[in-house]
C-alpha cells in the first residue's frame, strides 16, 4: 500500500510491481531497463517474477510444536512451503535440489552468519544446475535462493 500512495505521488510515470520475497523482487529489478517505458518495464518485472521460483534457509527462532525442529537449528522453505530441517548443510542441499528440478539458473545469497563457506554451498547444488552465488548479509536468513 505505500508503494501504491507513493505511485501516486510521484511525478513520473509510476508502475507498481507486486512480489512476495526479496528474490523475486531482485529478479524484477533486473528485468527492469532505463531504455524502456513504465508500462513495458512493469510487464518485463511481472514476466521476470512469474518465472521464479524461490526458496530460503534460516535458522528457526523458535521450537516447532511439532518437535520436527527446534530454535537454531535450520528450516528450508520453497515459496512458501517448509521442506527440510536440522542440520544446515542437507537443508540447504534438500532445497537447492528442490530448486534446481525444473531450473536452468540458481542464485544463493548468503546471509550474515551463514554456517558453511561459498566453496560448501557449491558443492551441495546439483550438477545439471548453473550456481551463481553472492553475498548480500541480510541479517535473518541464512540463504536466500531463486531458480531461473
Amino acid at each position: 500500500m505505500a508503494a501504491e500512495r507513493a505511485a501516486e505521488l510521484a511525478e513520473k510515470a509510476v508502475r507498481v510491481v507486486a512480489s512476495r520475497s526479496q528474490q523475486a523482487g531482485l529478479a524484477a529489478a533486473v528485468a527492469s531497463t532505463t531504455s524502456a517505458d513504465a508500462d513495458a518495464n512493469a510487464d518485463a518485472m511481472c514476466v521476470a517474477i512469474a518465472a521464479v521460483r524461490t526458496g530460503a534457509v534460516a535458522p528457526a527462532a523458535r521450537d516447532d510444536a511439532a518437535g520436527r525442529f527446534g530454535v537454531g537449528d535450520a528450516v528450508g522453505f520453497v515459496e512458501d512451503e517448509l521442506v527440510a530441517w536440522g542440520e544446515a548443510a542437507p537443508t540447504l542441499e534438500a532445497v537447492l535440489t528442490a530448486l534446481a528440478a525444473e531450473a536452468e539458473l540458481v542464485t544463493c545469497i548468503a546471509g550474515e552468519g551463514a554456517p558453511l563457506d561459498a566453496d560448501a554451498v557449491a558443492a551441495l547444488a546439483p550438477a545439471s544446475v548453473e550456481l551463481e552465488l553472492e553475498d548480500g548479509g541480510q541479517p535473518s536468513y541464512w540463504w536466500l535462493l531463486s531458480a531461473e
